[in-house]
């Protein structure tokens, strides 16, 4: 089972490699890891996608770090995830308005065109880039690069809100 971790730290030197590795040194293999600045000036996001079943432990551990300011883990469901992939693909004259069709059924855009290639940018939830990808391989993936995942907690929906949005009660 996958799970997603968001980290946020110090933006300081060394502070990803000391992350990494205590999750490394618990034989936790880190599936996907995205980084950037946050809206705090100084501060930095992590979010870190791994396969295991003790993420508590990880979690504790995590806190021990020193650059560490906040650990949260996000249940199925309770959070946004993104990913942005590049696909180049083989795309021989004939078949190119065909490929151009089923790419845009993803929502894909084109980013580049070669003599027997396209090569696709496609932005979505991990399991709409895994469709895409099957359906691109009945045509010859040349390439591909997979950004790391990100993820933010959707907002939390008070009943007071939804009363005053008059969605009930």
């Amino acid at each position: 089972m996958q799970h997603v971790i968001s980290v946020i730290v110090e933006d300081k030197p060394g502070v990803l490699a000391r992350v990494s590795s205590m999750f490394a040194r618990r034989d936790f293999n880190i599936h996907s890891l995205a980084v950037g600045p946050t809206e705090d000036a100084g501060r930095s996001r992590m979010t870190v996608v791994v396969d295991g079943i003790d993420t508590e432990q990880i979690i504790k551990q995590l806190y021990k770090l020193v650059h560490t300011i906040k650990v949260s883990e996000y249940a199925p469901g309770s959070a946004i995830e993104r990913e942005v992939m590049l696909v180049r693909v083989n795309a021989d004259a004939p078949r190119r308005a065909e490929i151009l069709e089923a790419a845009s059924a993803f929502g894909s855009t084109p980013v580049d065109v070669g003599a027997s290639t396209i090569t696709f940018e496609v932005t979505g939830e991990p399991g709409k880039l895994a469709d895409f990808l099957e359906l691109m391989k009945t045509y010859g993936i040349v390439n591909l690069v997979k950004s790391g995942r990100i993820a933010m907690g959707k907002d939390q929906k008070s009943a007071a809100r939804k009363q005053k949005n008059g969605q009930g009660g």
